[in-house]
């Protein structure tokens, strides 16, 4: 694209790939990128990972996959309006998540806990694990082989013991700079969708309700106005509004405080930006805002009893699994078994993450139910 800003992360100007390829023209680097995230295997398995509600609890809320759709979404928008890489940031939208365990962030901690004396887990270094590593489908390497900049953007935040075993993607925490401009406004934008979108998931569920909402300034300034605007609007239809209006004003906000950063800091190619302060950023009243809803969430949503009786089954489960495979790796799939013999823990830490929630769910009836045939 001739029209990106000159901090833009540029596909012709990446720092290229682990391992080099010949390009794929007329395809920019950014797109071949997408485009192997979407064939790729982790991705089609975020249709049956959580967001907040485990997949058999109900067809219209929210997956890994469809959030994952929706902040693609929002920061092709935002990308487009900054004039930034609409293909870098729809790659590391698409990519941000695959990493995920089942079971949403309690199987995230249920594995860390499981591998906390052995190197813990953490879902952001599994998505750079994913694309780096345990993706197989290419003859000459292993992963995906993404860009330096998509694999930057996919490792959002990381500890220096981490970073240190990282190599150029780690470098940056090491060295306390930034990321591209388009991995700041991805990571953004996966806040304003997840917290709009549980709004969404929470209310639908009817584990919250509009009235416990609209104590919440953000979300009553967006329900009175929709109210005012529609006085005889149906439930449905008017959370939807709501919540439009919401992420609306939201990425209105971001957009406009990205652009005094901008303009304060004066960066002049994506050097600059790497060194700046974060220049993608709310402002300081909308991130006040958006602080008290998360708030809200977590202890309203995340926190609702019939939310933790699920999470402590799903505990529970993966537990189970993690400590059946490392005292008998024999009931580990062929390929899992090769990795085992190199690291036990590590292979079964792999597994386990990779799958869906239905797949756990059936692994675990599979080992542990007399009745149920392998």
């Amino acid at each position: 694209m001739n029209d990106l800003a000159p901090y833009a992360a540029q596909s012709a100007h990446s720092r290229g790939r682990r391992h080099p390829e010949p390009p794929a023209a007329p395809r920019s680097e950014f797109q071949r990128d997408r485009d192997r995230i979407i064939h790729s295997t982790a991705f089609r398995r975020l249709e049956y990972k959580t967001q907040v509600f485990v997949n058999h609890e109900g067809d219209l809320f929210r997956t890994r996959l469809t959030h994952s759709l929706e902040v693609a979404q929002i920061g092709r928008t935002l990308a487009r309006i900054l004039n930034l890489d609409e293909d870098l940031i729809e790659t590391v939208a698409l990519a941000h998540d695959l990493g995920h365990t089942p079971f949403g962030h309690v199987g995230q901690d249920a594995l860390n806990e499981c591998m906390k004396e052995h190197g813990g887990f953490e879902h952001n270094l599994q998505s750079l694990r994913v694309v780096d590593a345990l993706e197989q489908k290419y003859a000459e390497f292993e992963g995906l082989n993404l860009t330096f900049e998509a694999r930057e953007g996919i490792l959002k935040h990381c500890s220096k013991k981490n970073a240190e075993k990282l190599g150029d993607v780690g470098q940056r925490f090491l060295e306390g700079k930034q990321p591209s401009l388009e991995a700041q406004i991805t990571n953004l934008a996966d806040e304003i969708a997840y917290n709009n979108h549980d709004v969404d998931d929470g209310l639908r569920s009817g584990l919250i309700t509009l009235e416990q909402l609209s104590e919440i300034a953000i979300f009553r300034r967006h329900l009175d106005e929709v109210r005012q605007r529609y006085p005889d609007l149906t439930d449905r239809r008017l959370i939807h509004e709501t919540v439009r209006r919401m992420i609306n004003s939201l990425v209105v906000d971001l957009v406009s405080q990205t652009r005094a950063n901008i303009a304060a800091h004066k960066p002049q190619s994506l050097d600059d930006v790497r060194a700046c302060p974060p220049l993608a950023a709310f402002s300081p009243e909308m991130r006040g805002e958006s602080l008290t809803l998360k708030r809200f969430l977590f202890q309203n949503l995340y926190r609702h009893y019939k939310v933790v009786r699920m999470s402590e089954k799903a505990r529970r489960l993966i537990r189970d699994l993690f400590d059946t495979f490392i005292s008998e790796p024999r009931l580990l799939p062929p390929d899992f078994q090769e990795r085992a013999a190199e690291n036990l823990q590590r292979a079964v830490c792999d597994y386990i993450a990779g799958m869906t929630d239905r797949y756990a769910i059936l692994e675990h009836r599979r080992i542990f139910d007399i009745e149920e045939l392998a």
